[in-house]
């Protein structure tokens, strides 16, 4: 610091008027002592008289009142105008030498003093300069003291020189390092280095501090016991006078724990993501075990951990049953004897913890002597993770995870393994509900299908049962003459009977036809007449009767058919109804035909299946197959799906959408499988599985054409043609018949001769008196006297469960001869 040296003298008189006028005063008060004083100062003393007015007046005025001062005392030297009183005298008057002599003495002092007054000015400025600088010095010195005091309680500091080696740390450096200073002083970083930055971080550090300039960064260093803490730190270089750093200055602050709550928020939201990316993977899959895949991969990959597996929970066997292992520690899982599909047994181990609903960790499963931790540990995996998915309240799986270090899971990873587990559950009865959604959606879906095709049966049911009585009006003429033929006649020839038995079967087959109308879908009536039948006979007769489909008719087009039959020989016999399953297979062989309209093969097979096995490797069940194959134009998907839907047809005008229909309502009566095998372009295949749930059943016997005495019978109906034909056909059994046309006409002709009649045989649909009024009429008059009605509603009065008062027996119509005759044995109460 420089001198502030001052220029002017002590009382800063230098200059002015007043330092002139104190040498005068001085110079005269000096005269006057010298002319008061006694002669004893002598006269070679006078000189001495006249120096102190010189020297005051250099000392406190300076140089220049100095030399007035002087020059004052000449002056006074040379002119004494006041004479000394009493003995005071001058002996001899100042001479000009000494005279001039004083003026030098003069003028020497004043110069001399002069120059000692300024140097002690000098040298008091110096001190006081030197004192203020040490004041300074003091209070810098205090100030900074408690400037690196402060900085002490708050920052972590270290000295270092151009190398790097520590000169001085505080106390909290060795506190958070746990060396102490001995340990560091001397030493460079690198005993704190932590190995977790790479290289290039302090290289690019030693750079900016190297050019003099700051650097500022986090590190992560490792302390005494191996713990690792993060400083954030400030290196501050000191540059010397060539530029380059010799000191550098290192401010640290502690931010382990903002570190630490940054991995851990960094953690959370790495597994938060982990989590969302699961649950979307999920959340794309429609099965349990594909779920569980996806968490067990995951977990693999991205937690990550040395082994994963997922196992199912079976509360009734108290066991684990290994269902999703992960890929990378599949052969840890073989040496573990945890693959998939393998069985743990819940013992005393964690595992029945977990199995209630807890979540078990085990830091050291080394420690722990049961089955499951010690086969966990023999394979050298430290720590496990037992995490159960709760589901319904209910333990229903669990998920076990293990590492190889012990205490190798956080609070956190436990966490976040529940919160899995949980959105696994919750994934896992999603899919179990979705499930049982689309299970319940195609329920209702075959419901509502079932509903609507039920309706549209319903429909024609209540349309055929309209015209079914007009129908078998005319095919009673026509099956009652046929069969008269067939009795009576005898000279006819073979073929002649084979044509009239061909025309009784169709006729037979159209009145049944007829009553199914309205009962594709009911279940097969137990009152129906069912016999054991030959399945190869009614193909063939099938083939017989459609021979004119697919034989004749195409021919006159010009087109072949090639019908093949392929019988198996040794088929068990099927029960069933001999007519139904004619129409069935006839409809099939038709819509066949109309399938190849250019012609092909037509083929009718029949054979034998052993659907199921038993134990000792024998048939349990036999299934006798008939198959209807073409070579036809096929169906795609969407006709196969609905083609067996009622009135829906491809033919367009040409067909009625019932064949197929009726086809599948005669086989589910018959409870055969049908099922349809076709593509576009390669034909189509029907398939008809019969059961043969017994081998004992044999064909019912035939109704035994017992002979009656001669009948007085009473024939009601308002049909001319079916009163002729079957008036005839009873008169040939030889009964005497009395026809009444309408049921007016009937009851008069009963009342006036009741007795006479052995039996009334009435039609039930008849103008203005039906046949229930005509029944109520004959039992009133003769309640003794059976009563049959013949109706072509019977089977469906009786299916409906419908009473009729006063009727003994209802017979369908076209009525046969045969089941007439059995009952008017039944009920006069002859025997057969």
């Amino acid at each position: 610091m420089p001198l502030n040296v001052p220029s002017q003298p002590l009382l800063a008189w230098h200059g002015t008027w007043k330092a002139y006028v104190l040498a005068a005063v001085v110079t005269v008060a000096t005269v006057g002592l010298r002319l008061a004083g006694s002669h004893w100062f002598g006269e070679r003393l006078f000189l001495m008289v006249f120096l102190p007015p010189i020297l005051v007046s250099s000392f406190v005025g300076g140089l220049g009142p100095g030399l007035f001062a002087t020059a004052c005392c000449g002056l006074a030297a040379l002119v004494l105008v006041i004479p000394p009183e009493n003995s005071f005298a001058i002996a001899q008057p100042i001479d000009g030498l000494q005279w001039l002599a004083l003026l030098a003495i003069g003028t020497l002092a004043c110069l001399l003093v002069d120059r000692l007054h300024r140097a002690r000015q000098r040298d008091h400025a110096v001190i006081e300069d030197l004192r203020s600088m040490q004041q300074q010095l003091k209070s810098t010195i205090a100030e900074r003291s408690q400037l690196k005091s402060a900085l002490d309680e708050h920052a972590i500091m270290a000295v270092t020189d151009a190398k790097g080696r520590i000169l001085e740390v505080n106390d909290k450096f060795c506190a958070i390092s746990q060396y102490t200073r001995e340990e560091l002083v001397g030493r460079d970083h690198r005993i704190i280095n932590s190995g977790h930055h790479p290289k290039t971080f302090f290289r690019d550090m030693w750079a900016t501090i190297s050019s003099a300039r700051p650097w500022h960064g986090e590190i992560c260093n490792r302390a005494k016991d191996g713990s690792l803490y993060w400083v954030a730190t400030t290196i501050v270089p000191f540059p010397g006078d060539d530029g380059k750093p010799w000191r550098y200055v290192a401010i640290r602050a502690d931010i382990t724990q903002r570190k630490q709550a940054e991995a851990r928020i960094t953690a959370q939201l790495a597994r938060l993501d982990l989590l969302r990316q699961i649950t979307h993977a999920i959340g794309e899959r429609q099965d349990q075990a594909s779920i569980y895949q996806v968490v067990v991969r995951s977990l693999e990959e991205q937690l990550p951990v040395d082994f994963v597996c997922m196992c199912l929970y079976d509360r009734i066997a108290n066991h684990l049953t290994v269902s999703r292992v992960g890929v990378r520690c599949a052969g840890l899982a073989m040496e573990l004897a945890m693959t998939e599909q393998a069985i743990i047994p819940i013992d005393r181990n964690g595992l029945s913890t977990c199995v209630q609903g807890h979540q078990v960790y085990e830091e050291d499963i080394a420690a722990i002597d049961f089955p499951i931790p010690r086969r966990l540990s023999g394979a050298g995996l430290g720590s496990m993770v037992a995490t159960p998915l709760i589901n319904d309240s209910a333990v229903s799986s669990v998920l076990i995870t293990a590492r190889v270090r012990t205490n190798a899971f956080s609070r956190e990873d436990c966490e976040f393994l529940q919160q899995l587990a949980d959105h696994t559950a919750l994934a896992a009865r999603h899919i179990e509900l979705y499930s049982a959604l689309l299970r319940a959606y195609e329920d209702l879906r075959q419901t509502q299908q079932a509903v609507m095709q039920h309706e549209r049966l319903r429909a024609l049911g209540q349309m055929a049962s309209g015209i079914a009585h007009d129908i078998n009006n005319a095919l009673s003429p026509i099956l009652i003459c046929t069969e008269a033929m067939l009795n009576r006649e005898l000279g006819l020839s073979q073929k002649s009977q084979q044509h009239l038995r061909t025309v009784e079967r169709a006729a037979e087959d159209i009145a049944s036809t007829v009553g199914r109308l309205r009962e594709f879908y009911r279940p097969r009536d137990a009152r129906a007449s069912m016999n054991a039948l030959d399945i190869n006979l009614v193909v063939q007769q099938v083939v017989d009767l459609t021979r004119a489909r697919w034989h004749d008719m195409p021919m006159q087009r010009g087109i072949v058919i090639d019908t093949r039959c392929e019988c198996a020989t040794g088929l068990p016999f099927v029960i069933g109804i001999d007519s139904e399953l004619r129409e069935a297979l006839t409809n099939l062989v038709i819509n066949a035909v109309d399938a190849m309209p250019d012609g092909g093969i037509l083929t009718l097979r029949t054979l034998r299946l052993a659907k199921e096995t038993a134990a000792d490797g024998r048939p349990r069940e036999q299934v006798v197959r008939v198959e209807v194959s073409d070579t036809g134009v096929g169906m795609d998907e969407q006709v196969r799906l609905h083609c067996l839907d009622p009135f829906f047809t491809t033919k367009g005008e040409r067909g009625t959408g019932l064949g197929l229909a009726m086809v599948y309502g005669v086989l589910q009566r018959h409870g055969a499988e049908f099922t349809i095998d076709s593509a576009v372009g390669r034909g189509s295949t029907m398939r008809i599985d019969f059961t043969v749930l017994s081998m004992t059943a044999t064909a019912s016997p035939a109704l035994q054409a017992a002979t009656l005495p001669p009948l007085r019978l009473l024939l009601v109906d308002d049909d001319p043609l079916i009163l002729k034909t079957l008036s005839e056909a009873l008169i040939d059994e030889g009964h005497e018949v009395v026809v009444a046309h309408g049921g007016d006409a009937g009851i008069s002709m009963f009342r006036s001769d009741a007795p006479s009649f052995d039996a009334v045989i009435s039609d039930l649909g008849m103008p203005h008196v039906d046949g229930r009024k005509v029944a109520a009429a004959v039992k009133e008059a003769s309640p003794t006297t059976p009563f049959i009605l013949l109706t072509g509603w019977g089977q469906r009065l009786i299916d409906e469960g419908e009473s009729i008062p006063y009727v003994d027996r209802v017979l369908g119509k076209p009525p046969r001869m045969r089941e007439l005759r059995a009952a008017l044995i039944q009920l006069t109460q002859m025997p057969p």
